[in-house]
């Protein structure tokens, strides 16, 4: 593997635990971005959106959506989630895995293993 991948997601995520853990278990090194403390460039975001989507990248069972506001659900629903993304980070799914310009949202083991040929 030439470069290493890049995990985006929160710290004390139950899922970016799993992952990570998952990713230590095959010995792949990586690096954490959590998005909480660093939040992604908005090009980072626009990227991601490109590659999967805001229906796969936006987290509909969180509590930042649960608790967001219905103009912003609406504004995202009409083409505005990468600002809405970036207003609220938490609202990304996670983990965001980047490797080589490709993008994985969510975690996997089965994915994880096609993906790293382990």
């Amino acid at each position: 593997m030439t470069t290493t991948p890049t995990i985006y997601g929160i710290a004390n995520c139950d899922t970016i635990r799993k992952t990570r853990k998952w990713l230590d278990a095959h010995q792949i090194a990586y690096e954490f971005v959590d998005v909480r403390e660093q939040l992604p460039p908005s090009s980072k975001v626009s990227l991601w959106l490109e590659k999967v989507g805001a229906e796969q990248l936006v987290n509909r069972r969180s509590t930042t959506w649960r608790n967001l506001a219905d103009s912003a659900r609406e504004a995202l629903e009409g083409g505005a989630a990468e600002q809405i993304l970036l207003d609220h980070p938490t609202l990304i799914k996670r983990p965001v895995l980047e490797l080589e310009g490709e993008v994985i949202v969510g975690f996997s083991a089965d994915r994880y293993q096609q993906h790293f040929n382990v």
